[in-house]
């Protein structure tokens, strides 16, 4: 039979994002490293609701619009700026708001480092205002986080029912019509992944020690994120792939735009550990880019020379930890500035994972590029010292 949806209750209240909230960031949150999205630019989402006069799907708190707004950015007719969250091609976003206004799920794929992660938590809080409803896949992930646990002493005391009964991020999700979150759903066992099928196909939860169900209300949906690049990755099957629509997260496609996502993504950090401001060190930022690219794409920033790849995947991600590493460095051991010295080390660790292969390709590297590179004298003996 079908249980009410009111009888799953939620385990904890969450008051609409702008509600107590000052300068975009929740109460406490500023204590918090990293506040969840919601917390952190609840001003921005106050200010695109109050001025969202377009349709929204049942229980969105924007509209598809207001959303897509929320991660390209853009400035509201009353003046308010809001910042970008995502940059890169608009028609991405809009395909991946469009299907989650649907009755299909989403599907965030690309390379490690392609901000899959960013985009599915900057989503459920501009659709949901809750971003936390998240099943962190792993390779021991179990079929209780996506569907339902126990609580053992109530099921002893008393057998199974609806107190013993522990809902996961997916079923309370379902039950209020909210945005549940998958990340890295193909680490999770694939007997565990089909786990979704029934969720997905049929929009309905059987709990079958009850003889019960939960059915979906209008508003849930489901952001997974996956990627091929790593070890242990688990194919999803054909019919898990079906229930969603996939969106691909490409690299930055010009060195340009990924400057810019470093430094905005820096200097948010930054400022959450009191480092100095990433514009005084753009020189290295660039130089760090540059280096990720031609490694990774194999060729020099001006085609004539071929390169070897190393085995990491030098992400931006991957380039934002450096730059925001070397700005501690500049902070606690230099003199606030980002330095060359400052991001040798950092460059050293993300390049070389293989101990051996990856050596050489980097000592080729600095020889052949950098070295003969003009402005970059600084930057050949810094990465030389490490390197040694």
């Amino acid at each position: 039979m079908s249980v009410p949806v009111a009888s799953v209750e939620p385990t904890t209240v969450r008051p609409p994002v702008s509600e107590g909230l000052g300068e975009g960031v929740s109460e406490g949150a500023g204590e918090a490293l990293r506040p969840h999205a919601e917390h952190a630019f609840a001003a921005e989402l106050a200010a695109l609701a109050a001025q969202d006069d377009r349709p929204r799907p049942a229980r969105w708190r924007l509209s598809p619009w207001a959303v897509a707004t929320y991660l390209l950015g853009g400035t509201l007719p009353d003046g308010t700026v809001i910042t970008p969250k995502y940059v890169g091609p608009r028609r991405i976003v809009e395909v991946a708001v469009t299907t989650l206004a649907t009755d299909r799920a989403l599907l965030l794929l690309g390379v490690p480092g392609t901000a899959k992660t960013w985009v599915s938590e900057h989503l459920a809080a501009a659709v949901s205002g809750d971003s936390t409803l998240l099943v962190q896949g792993t390779a021991g992930t179990p079929e209780e986080a996506i569907r339902y646990g126990w609580n053992y002493a109530q099921l002893l005391a008393h057998g199974p029912s609806r107190d013993a009964l522990v809902p996961s991020p997916v079923m309370r999700a379902m039950a209020e019509g909210m945005t549940a979150r998958v990340e890295e759903l193909t680490r999770i066992p694939a007997d565990v992944q089909d786990t979704l099928i029934t969720i997905l196909s049929e929009k309905v939860l059987p709990i079958p020690e009850l003889g019960q169900e939960v059915q979906a209300v209008r508003g849930f949906n489901l952001i997974a994120t996956a990627n091929d690049r790593d070890r242990g990755v688990n194919e999803l099957s054909s019919a898990l792939r079906r229930r969603f629509n996939t969106v691909v997260l490409p690299l930055p496609e010009s060195a340009d735009a990924e400057v810019d996502i470093v430094s905005r993504r820096v200097d948010q950090i930054g400022r959450s550990l009191d480092l100095p401001a990433a514009p005084e060190g753009m020189d290295e930022i660039r130089r760090v880019v540059t280096v990720f690219r031609e490694l990774r794409n194999g060729v020099t920033t001006d085609g004539r020379t071929k390169l070897k790849s190393p085995s990491g995947t030098l992400s931006t991600a991957e380039a934002i930890s450096v730059v925001t590493g070397g700005l501690a460095l500049a902070a606690h051991f230099g003199g606030g500035v980002l330095r060359a010295s400052d991001v040798a080390a950092g460059i050293l660790g993300a390049v070389v994972r293989d101990p051996a292969a990856d050596r050489v390709i980097w000592q080729e590297y600095l020889e052949a590029v950098v070295r003969e590179r003009d402005g970059w004298k600084d930057f050949y003996r810094a990465c030389r010292e490490v390197s040694a």
